[in-house]
C-alpha cells in the first residue's frame, strides 16, 4: 500500500483534489519538549486562590481536587494567622496606669511585654522611647509599651528612671532600673536590643554584645589605673625616711 505521506508528484496531486489528507508535517522535537515541559509545570489554579476564592470555587472542582484544595486551605490559614501575630504590634504604645494590668500583667501568655516607665522631663528616658519605637518595628512579635511613671506609681524617685520592665505570662521576668542599669547616658538601641535579647524577649541577630569592647577598655582602664597606684604607693614607700 502507497504511503500517504509520500512526496510524490501522484500523492500531490490527489491531495489536491481532497482525496487524501494533507500531509502531516514533521513535529519539532525541541517544541514537544517545551510544550511538555509547559504542561508539567502547570499549577493547579487553586495554589494561587485566597481563602475566600478557595471557599468560592470549591464546586467547581473534583474529590481530589477539593483534598487538595483543602490542604492549601489549612496551609494558608497558619499563615494568615502567623502573619497577623506578627503585624500586632509593631509600635510602641502609649497606655495609662488604669491600662496596666490589662495591657501589661494580663497580656496572652505567650507574649513578651515590654513596659517603660519613663518621666518626659528626663533626657534619658527620651532617648530609651526613642530606642523602644525602633525596636518595637524590628520585633512586632513583642508588645512594647510606655507609661508616664505619675500614672502608675505616684512619688516615684527620678533616680529610679527610666525603668524598664520585662514581663510574660504576668511574670516579671526582668528589670532596669535607672540610668546605669538601663546602660548608661550614651545608650545605643543595639545595647538595648542586646539586653533585651539576653532575657530572652525578642530574638536578636546581633551575635555579640555591642558594648563589649567598652567593657573591655574600661576594664582595662581600671587595671592602669591599679597599676599606676600600685607603683605610686612603692615609689613613695621607697621615698620615706627609714626610722631606727
Amino acid at each position: 500500500m502507497q504511503d500517504p505521506n509520500e512526496d510524490t508528484e501522484w500523492n500531490d496531486v490527489l491531495r489536491k483534489f481532497g482525496i487524501l489528507p494533507p500531509k502531516e508535517e514533521p513535529k519539532d522535537e525541541i517544541e514537544e519538549m517545551v510544550l511538555r515541559l509547559q504542561k508539567e509545570a502547570e499549577v493547579k489554579p487553586y495554589e494561587r486562590m485566597s481563602l475566600e476564592e478557595l471557599k468560592e470555587a470549591e464546586d467547581d472542582f473534583d474529590e481530589a481536587d477539593r483534598k487538595a484544595i483543602e490542604m492549601y486551605r489549612q496551609q494558608r490559614l497558619q499563615e494568615w494567622k502567623c502573619l497577623q501575630r506578627r503585624q500586632k504590634y509593631g509600635e510602641l504604645r502609649e497606655i495609662s496606669g488604669e491600662q496596666y494590668v490589662k495591657e501589661v500583667t494580663n497580656a496572652p501568655e505567650d507574649v513578651w511585654v515590654i513596659i517603660h516607665l519613663y518621666r518626659s522631663s528626663i533626657p534619658m528616658c527620651l532617648l530609651v522611647n526613642e530606642h523602644l519605637s525602633h525596636l518595637a518595628k524590628k520585633f512586632p512579635e513583642a508588645k512594647f509599651v510606655k507609661a508616664a511613671v505619675n500614672s502608675c506609681i505616684q512619688r516615684y524617685h527620678d533616680r529610679c528612671l527610666p525603668t524598664i520592665l520585662v514581663y510574660k505570662s504576668g511574670e516579671i521576668k526582668a528589670r532596669f532600673i535607672g540610668v546605669a542599669e538601663c546602660g548608661g547616658a550614651y545608650l545605643k538601641v543595639e545595647e538595648l536590643e542586646w539586653k533585651l535579647a539576653e532575657v530572652g524577649a525578642i530574638e536578636s541577630d546581633l551575635e555579640e554584645n555591642p558594648k563589649k569592647d567598652i567593657i573591655n577598655m574600661m576594664t582595662l582602664s581600671m587595671q592602669n589605673i591599679s597599676v599606676h597606684e600600685n607603683m605610686d604607693t612603692k615609689s613613695s614607700d621607697v621615698l620615706k625616711p627609714r626610722i631606727t
